[in-house]
């Protein structure tokens, strides 16, 4: 009778312990495994999420490492920057020497409305109207009595000769010019290809390369020797052919 009980369990047990299908792979349940072994596995997988995490956080300091050291690098190339071009003299107008300079003094700034006969060709000053030339580059002459009111307001007027001064030195002379407190334009009767002048000083300059152009802006264009320097140069009156 007890043989007859027991081979029931014994049954079971050959079953729950017969091989799997060849080639099939079952992965273990807790249930299968005794304490230690769980407790083995739970402690493999604590430790393969902590090297992820650790994995992660590596990826993640590499980063900021990088972006801290590439912006450093930008801040270091602005100072550098900065230093250089700090570190470069500014030029003085009062230490440029002008060769061929012209001064006129005792210029008086009256407003006049009747056209004026000057004394230097171009005008450098003196009376003139009482609405300013509106500082830019012309193609065309443009009235001398409103560009000498441009001039008091610390404005230079570059002046060429259409007839040698043209094409390419034209359009490198526009190229050279200022955006603000300039006027160029043609003018009839120069004794040069190009001349610059300024409230009370002129310079007559062999061509548009010649280098006292740039010295001559330089030193004369918004000048404190302009009776209102810095005045409008804009919303006054426009000549005829005004480029820009």
């Amino acid at each position: 009778m007890v043989f007859k009980t027991l081979r029931p369990i014994v049954a079971v047990a050959e079953i729950r312990a017969s091989p799997t299908p060849a080639g099939a792979f079952t992965v273990p349940n807790d249930e299968n495994l005794t304490i230690k072994q769980q407790r083995e596995k739970r402690r493999a997988e604590k430790v393969a999420a902590l090297k992820a995490k650790q994995q992660r956080e590596k990826r993640r300091n590499l980063i900021t490492v990088v972006s801290a050291v590439v912006g450093a690098l930008a801040v270091v190339a602005i100072i550098i920057s900065i230093v250089v071009t700090s570190a470069q003299p500014k030029v003085d107008p009062a230490d440029i020497d002008i060769a061929g300079l012209e001064t006129f003094e005792g210029l008086e700034p009256a407003h006049v409305e009747t056209a004026v006969e000057y004394d230097m060709t171009p005008p450098a000053g003196g009376p003139h109207n009482p609405a300013w030339l509106n500082c830019g580059v012309y193609e065309e002459v443009v009235p001398s009595e409103n560009v000498v009111h441009s001039l008091e307001h610390g404005a230079v007027w570059i002046t060429y000769d259409a007839a040698e001064v043209s094409d390419g030195d034209l359009g490198a002379l526009r190229d050279a010019m200022p955006s603000s407190y300039v006027v160029l334009s043609p003018f009839e009767g120069l004794d040069a290809p190009v001349v610059a002048s300024g409230w009370g000083v002129q310079v007559s300059l062999d061509g548009v390369d010649d280098p006292r152009l740039d010295d001559f802006i330089t030193k004369y264009r918004l000048a404190a020797s302009a009776p209102e320097p810095g005045a409008l140069c804009t919303q006054g009156v426009d000549g005829p052919g005004k480029v820009r």
